[in-house]
């Protein structure tokens, strides 16, 4: 028999980790039978733009979906603002439908998670998604030396104890993470209590089933990629903790081994202009950068243009929590990635399935030495996607999560 859900998201449902990282895996456990309830912090603009069709496609599938506004106007009091009023929404909703588990995404959802399983008796499932508080530091987010952010890091450092010991289920992205956690002397937790899923895929999307051959053709026709040009992309955001100054200079130094490389990167328009400024200060022909605001049905297609791709991300403490979207996406339509080592379970996948290279420093001797290396390896494509099915398969993480449903 299946579950009475309450899932609380402080990430919006028409926010495009949303869409690849929530709606997904809920779509799949509601055809195994469990009532799902989202609460999530919905951005204005996205919520405009995607929100209708979201809310048409969560209700076709019978998930009931409550936005609530998101606001970070005022630096402190928007995102109390912001608890405020998903702390509301999710117990007025308890009070009608009496869930059985309340799933929470992250540190703040886990604030009110951890309340309803103490006033109601709820099951809570902590899905910590990251060491979230070292995140905020690490990146620059939070300064330690201002005394509100001294007190936030503490008090969510707390949190993090409660929400571990006091939760019925945790669920991290990486065994990394999950190994780290079992160290602490201060949590204690068990092995068993512990489930490692991470980012997954839609191994059906990020195919060459998802995508018309024509389509390819007109955007190679429109951004001038020839059959002869190497091309590297990059997807995702850019800027705290994706490296975006080493990519290019990892890109110039290709160039310098493959004339006819290109590179494409696929970000949020808000990061474009930030982008053209940082191509021109590495020195760059802007006609070698191709910089594209991608959907996220545009995603399979774009990146099949690629012949490899990079993603730099800043490897501290916080990051052994951290599971890249993006390398599920590209394992899973073959395309071998460059990337630097230090970052949740990536050296352990990377090594085990062959998928790319990894780079020891943001050296020019490092990027020389890793893309000749790239160039005198031998890649499958059909492996790199077993690969894929392996370590990210959205069906296998659904399956996981179902089974801790059962279980609570």
């Amino acid at each position: 028999m299946g579950k009475k859900i309450l899932y609380i998201s402080y990430e919006g449902m028409t926010d495009s980790l949303g869409q690849s990282q929530v709606i997904p895996y809920l779509l799949g456990l509601t055809r195994l039978g469990h009532s799902i309830t989202i609460i999530s912090a919905e951005k204005k603009k996205y919520l405009i733009k995607e929100g209708t069709q979201v809310s048409i496609s969560l209700s076709a599938s019978g998930i009931k979906w409550f936005p609530v506004a998101y606001s970070n106007a005022i630096p402190g009091f928007s995102q109390r603002m912001n608890y405020r009023r998903l702390f509301v929404k999710a117990f007025r909703l308890q009070k009608k439908n009496y869930f059985d588990i309340v799933h929470c995404r992250s540190y703040i959802p886990s604030l009110i998670g951890l309340q309803l399983k103490r006033r109601h008796q709820l099951k809570f499932i902590f899905d910590m998604r990251g060491f979230w508080a070292d995140e905020r530091v690490e990146g620059n987010l939070w300064n330690l030396k201002n005394p509100l952010y001294h007190w936030a890091y503490r008090f969510f450092k707390k949190k993090e104890a409660e929400f571990l010991i006091d939760s019925d289920a945790v669920v991290s992205l990486t065994d990394n993470a999950k190994q780290e956690i079992l160290s602490w002397k201060k949590t204690a937790v068990l092995p068993d209590k512990i489930t490692v899923i991470p980012c997954c895929t839609d191994l059906d999307l990020f195919s060459e089933r998802g995508f018309e051959e024509k389509t390819k053709s007109f955007f190679k026709d429109k951004y001038g990629i020839t059959n002869e040009d190497f091309v590297i992309s990059y997807s995702g955001s850019v800027g705290t903790w994706y490296l975006i100054d080493e990519m290019l200079l990892f890109f110039s130094r290709l160039k310098t081994h493959k004339q006819n490389s290109k590179f494409l990167i696929l970000t949020p328009e808000i990061h474009h202009q930030f982008l053209c400024d940082a191509v021109e200060k590495a020195g760059l022909n802007p006609k070698d950068v191709i910089v594209y605001a991608a959907r996220r049905n545009e995603m399979p297609m774009l990146l099949s243009l690629s012949n490899a791709s990079v993603f730099f991300i800043k490897s501290t403490f916080s990051k052994k929590a951290s599971s890249p979207t993006k390398m599920g996406e590209l394992m899973s339509l073959g395309i071998p990635v460059f990337c630097n080592k230090g970052i949740g379970d990536v050296d352990q996948i990377l090594t085990e399935t062959n998928a790319g290279i990894l780079i020891e420093d943001f050296s020019i001797k490092s990027f020389d030495t890793a893309i000749k290396k790239y160039f005198a390896a031998s890649f499958s494509a059909d492996k790199i996607r077993e690969g894929a099915e392996k370590f990210f398969s959205l069906d296998k993480g659904i399956q996981q999560y179902n089974h801790i449903y059962l279980s609570l």
